[in-house]
């Protein structure tokens, strides 16, 4: 059976081609950094903090020894990376490739945990070596990435052998009645908040048009399977 490889990555509408589309969500993420926090309580409905925390508490039995590593891509303000820092032994490192993203992490970071470090770098094109992290996260960013099999390939690359994986993302709930509640806040509601609130609309727009289009668990799953993950597991919280 022939593999099905993902799209290409994420395209806003109006954009071409991956290098005008990277810089795109660049300027978007940087632009928003001020307000991302409130636009993922709005986009999770108050949930994405406890997310993190559980992601974090799931993944913490690979960061026991102070030899392991973990990295945190697309961090965003540093949330994650900060759940992660509470709950690891050894180094966790955040990166994000908007530098007013980090401004914001490291702001929130200043003085809480020593074993955090955060840099600038592009998730697509990682500045570590092979085989460097025990466990490797993304929380709410890949489906941001313009190119998501070479997303997939850059986290199993820098991975090491028998390391883990989390990857934290938005998907539209099945199950009635939440479904359909959810789905008319997610595309009427949600946008309008979000411009109300910032002044900005294009960001508030794009972001949940972005989780409609990313696949469901399944399909995901799949794409991580070819390009090399063994032992996938997808698991739907809150409701779907």
């Amino acid at each position: 059976m022939s593999k099905t490889p993902p799209p290409a990555g994420t395209r806003p509408e109006g954009v071409c081609g991956e290098h005008e589309t990277s810089r795109h969500i660049q300027e978007m993420f940087s632009r928003i950094a001020p307000r991302y926090d409130l636009l993922n309580r709005l986009l999770s409905i108050g949930f994405d903090q406890s997310w993190r925390r559980r992601t974090a508490r799931a993944i913490a039995p690979r960061l026991a020894s102070p030899d392991d590593r973990a990295l945190d891509l697309c961090c965003g303000t540093g949330d994650l990376s900060l759940e992660l820092a509470k709950v690891a032994t050894g180094k966790v490192i955040g990166t994000d490739f908007a530098h007013p993203m980090l401004v914001r992490a490291r702001e929130k970071a200043a003085g809480k945990r020593a074993g955090l470090l955060l840099l600038e770098s592009d998730s697509l094109n990682l500045p570590f070596g092979d085989a460097s992290f025990d466990v490797v996260t993304a929380a709410f960013g890949f489906r941001n990435l313009v190119d998501y099999h070479q997303g997939l390939a850059e986290m199993l690359r820098v991975l090491k052998a028998g390391g883990e994986v989390g990857i934290l993302e938005f998907s539209l709930p099945k199950r009635q009645p939440f479904a359909g509640l959810y789905r008319f806040y997610f595309r009427h509601l949600l946008p309008r908040i979000g411009r109300l609130l910032s002044g900005v609309a294009g960001p508030y727009s794009y972001l949940p048009l972005s989780v409609e289009r990313f696949p469901d668990c399944e399909e995901f799953a799949s794409w991580m399977r070819d390009c090399g993950f063994v032992e996938v597991r997808d698991d739907l919280w809150t409701g779907g």
